[in-house]
């Protein structure tokens, strides 16, 4: 029984490079392609008033689902719509398609049935129709208002059969659709994190310190005139790492931190009889409940600190935290 040679480490690096440098090829050659045509698949696009409808069969499929993904995430509604379900009668997902959508569909051949069943209903509709193939004299291509051409010399295939530069091109051509309808909406980090609201970049954005703070029985403060111990004590059972020194309307004085208790050992204190007036840090930093959380983070960061009040308008203490409330957040 015979058995294949096990490919030696150089050979296998070689045909990953060969895959890669084919791939590259195709990119290159589709940068003289992002031209007039290109420009008004993204005006047809951006006059749209319903939804980039993105569809495609097999392989193309999969990478009309992810262009469709990048652009809704990208300030353009959008969503993918299979061709095979949109054509069935038992589904009716052509029902989702309405006359004031535009559709994307992808078809390496243009031939490809279940694309091309999709024509008539269109046609019927008025239905912009921006096609992205391999063959510009194709069936799809001949009948889309727009032709976006992801031809390759060649796939990554050695057999230059699987689907692989011209998935990675038409992938390519997806996403330098979604940049420049990005750049042509105005759409900004904000507008991202707003529709992504539970990822590290929403996290970072949209978090509010009133958010995160301590609030409460749980926020450490004591009067100016209470006793330096009792203040070491208010410190460690809240254990944020410092005490808020107020006065009798809640106002923020100072702050006694971990920082300023190592500092103490260098001070001839009587600290049985020391105040948490004459050890404080005043005026200290603070932040308001309404701004980001990232701001309390560069506060922080800028200061070498690693925790700070949080008052309102008129300086009253509201809330505490420290950089540890941020990494449970996701923000730091």
């Amino acid at each position: 029984m015979s058995t294949t040679p096990k490919p030696s480490s150089s050979a296998l690096i070689s045909a990953g490079r060969r895959a890669l440098q084919t791939e590259i090829r195709g990119l290159e050659g589709l940068l003289t392609r992002i031209d007039e045509r290109f420009a008004e698949a993204c005006a047809l696009c951006l006059n749209c008033r319903g939804r980039i409808v993105v569809t495609g069969m097999g392989k193309s499929g999969h990478i009309a689902s992810k262009i469709a993904a990048t652009l809704s995430s990208t300030g353009s509604p959008a969503f993918f719509l299979h061709p095979a379900e949109a054509s069935h009668g038992d589904h009716g997902d052509m029902g989702m398609i309405t006359r004031e959508d535009v559709l994307i569909a992808l078809s390496n051949s243009g031939e490809t049935p279940e694309v091309l069943t999709l024509l008539p209903p269109l046609a019927r509709l008025g239905i912009p129709l921006i096609a992205m193939t391999g063959h510009p004299q194709s069936s799809l291509a001949r009948s889309a208002h727009v032709h976006l051409d992801v031809s390759v010399e060649a796939e990554a295939c050695p057999l230059n059969l699987a689907p692989t530069a011209s998935t990675t091109t038409a992938l390519a051509l997806g996403d330098a659709l979604a940049v420049s309808l990005l750049e042509a909406r105005g759409f900004t980090e904000e507008d991202f994190a707003r529709s992504h609201p539970g990822g590290a970049l929403g996290r970072r954005l949209l978090l509010k310190v009133s958010d995160v703070m301590r609030q409460g029985d749980a926020i450490p403060k004591v009067s100016a005139e209470t006793p330096m111990t009792e203040g070491l004590l208010e410190m460690s059972r809240k254990g944020l790492g410092m005490t808020i020194i107020t006065d009798t309307q809640g106002l923020a004085l100072g702050v006694y931190t971990d920082g300023d208790l190592r500092r103490s050992f260098d001070r001839q204190l009587d600290w049985h009889r020391a105040t948490m007036a004459e050890v404080m840090t005043h005026p200290c930093k603070s932040i308001g409940p309404n701004a980001l959380a990232a701001e309390a983070v560069l506060i922080m960061e800028s200061h070498r600190i690693t925790a700070l009040p949080v008052v309102d308008e008129q300086g009253v203490v509201v809330g505490a935290l420290n950089i540890h409330d941020l990494m449970r957040s996701g923000v730091y």
